[in-house]
């Protein structure tokens, strides 16, 4: 290396002059299944090592196994588990690290600790250069918010054979169809005959039709690279490098052009416009309200619409029958994402579990993928699920609960089960309300731990009177299990866990604390 010493970039990253010092804790944040991103944790949701085949040490314990010579074999063992797993993220993370670095411009070190706000801008500014564009200056701007995307109301319970309908990068065509960019945007008052621009419905921005503007070059460009990667992986066999390289580099452009439009409504881009950002929304609601009209039309039942996906019953004559009308109608592509055997909604938008051909289930928006919850809170739903959607049994589901309470009641729980995780957003001074996670902060602070903004803290409920915040104990600090206030893991994390899927079945709280077998009976009166 350059002999210089590590120095922090803009994006928060220690650069080391002659090394590229990649951080793979920055991939790591973008793998939202795994609500702890501890190496363990991601390794094992990757495939990478199985918790099951390696040694677990908790960090607060790991003198006492130097100290200890007849442990210090588990230790060796450990760190060489913790070398392997980061060496085989490495092989996960790099290959699209380097492609999105190539896209966009930033050093592979930097790119990964960017913001994707700055990972477009950087692209925006190579393409600038190259159409010959000036680039604005960055210019300090209050928020102003926007309406997003459609949603729609789904209806609870549990729905069978739905197929997901996902336009394919929406917002990016719809961009280049409209022609919308900074500058086309024409401002109010503004003359301009009504047949050369673009008019947005709902919110009536206008953009001119020609010629075409910066983004629309962009968008066109990096959805075109995409095609042709994607026609070159076609002759190639997917097990072979080759195959494996263009994969990550499709998804990096994909990435890249996906993000464009939300780059737009960000107020510390330079290429800023609200009504970019606006318009494009505004349109994608329009797209999807007439895909929903289209499909009823054919008699097609509709369950649920997200933004750029449509959920239908299945039926294949019918959906192929869709997708022809809204490519000639619309002039947009739609394809079948998936098909749910089984799909689970809840009354909110955006929480659903569904059953997958292949028997995997994907979870959206429940606690099981929410990282303020205890990791019991996640296993019980997660199981819960499962029982549902494959078993078709509510009453299995119901005693596997009542087991996980017993367990509980009788400490047979392990202590990470019940650890809850969140993360310092601010630094402790800046809070205005004490919560648990803070309390449990300042605690680790006054026992001498270092705490730093954006630091994540794992805490315990222990027994005591008082606020939340005031029985939130750093796990590292609990002397002994039984003071673990196991009342509260029962009715504020296991039973509402499992109360989310289950209230749909007839089943009531009480339910979950009886001993009895029921049957499917028992739920529906």
């Amino acid at each position: 290396r350059g002999g210089g010493g590590p120095t922090p970039s803009v994006y928060g990253h220690y650069s080391i002059v002659g090394r590229a010092n990649i951080d793979l804790y920055d991939f790591a944040e973008e793998v939202y299944e795994v609500k702890v991103k501890t190496l363990d944790n991601i390794a094992d949701y990757l495939g990478v090592k199985k918790k099951s085949e390696r040694i677990l040490i908790d960090a607060s314990r790991v003198h006492e196994y130097w100290d200890d010579p007849a442990k210090r074999k588990n230790l060796i063992r450990y760190a060489l588990d913790d070398v392997e797993s980061t060496y085989g993220l490495a092989e996960k993370f790099l290959p699209f690290a380097i492609q999105l670095s190539n896209i966009v411009g930033l050093t592979l070190d930097q790119v990964g600790a960017a913001s994707v706000g700055y990972r477009v801008e950087w692209h925006l500014m190579r393409a600038a250069y190259e159409f010959n564009e000036l680039m604005p200056n960055r210019v300090e701007r209050p928020y102003e918010p926007y309406k997003g995307g459609i949603v729609l109301k789904p209806s609870p319970g549990v729905h069978k054979n739905v197929a997901v309908l996902d336009f394919t990068s929406m917002y990016p065509n719809l961009m280049i169809k409209y022609n919308i960019s900074p500058d086309t945007y024409v401002p109010p008052g503004e003359t301009v005959d009504e047949s050369e621009v673009n008019v947005a419905p709902e919110v009536g921005h206008a953009f001119r039709k020609s010629p075409p503007g910066f983004y629309r070059k962009v968008l066109e460009r990096l959805l075109e690279a995409r095609r042709q990667v994607r026609e070159k992986m076609k002759g190639l066999d997917p097990a072979s490098p080759e195959y494996k390289l263009l994969e990550e580099r499709q998804r990096a452009l994909k990435v890249v052009a996906n993000a464009t439009y939300g780059y737009c409504g960000w107020v510390g881009a330079r290429w800023y416009k609200r009504e970019v950002a606006e318009a494009t929304t505004a349109w994608g609601r329009k797209t999807i309200s007439e895909t929903i009209s289209l499909a009823r039309r054919l008699g097609l039942t509709v369950i649920y619409g997200d933004t750029d996906s449509i959920f239908v019953r299945y039926e294949p004559e019918k959906v192929e029958r869709l997708v022809k009308m809204v490519n000639e109608s619309l002039n947009l592509d739609i394809k079948i994402d998936k098909v749910y055997v089984k799909v689970f909604f809840t009354e909110a938008k955006k929480r659903y579990c569904g059953l997958l051909e292949d028997g995997r289930i994907d979870v959206v928006g429940l606690e099981a993928v929410r990282g303020d919850w205890a990791e019991i809170a996640k296993d019980v739903q997660e199981k819960v699920v499962e029982i549902v959607l494959k078993e078709g049994d509510p009453a299995k589901a119901v005693n596997y609960v009542r087991e996980v309470i017993r367990d509980l009641k009788t400490g047979k729980v392990q202590l990470g089960k019940l650890i809850i995780w969140k993360t310092l957003s601010k630094s402790l001074e800046e809070y205005e309300v004490e919560a648990a996670h803070v309390a449990a902060a300042k605690r680790l602070m006054e026992a001498g731990y270092k705490v730093l903004k954006g630091g994540k803290i794992g805490f315990v409920i222990v027994r005591g009177g008082g606020k939340l915040a005031d029985k939130a104990l750093p796990y590292v600090l609990l002397k002994d299990p039984s003071e673990l206030d196991v009342e509260y893991y029962i009715w504020k994390q296991v039973i509402p866990a499992a109360m989310r899927i289950l209230q749909y079945f007839g089943v009531k709280e009480n339910q979950l604390l009886e001993s009895p077998q029921s049957t499917l009976l028992d739920f529906f009166g």
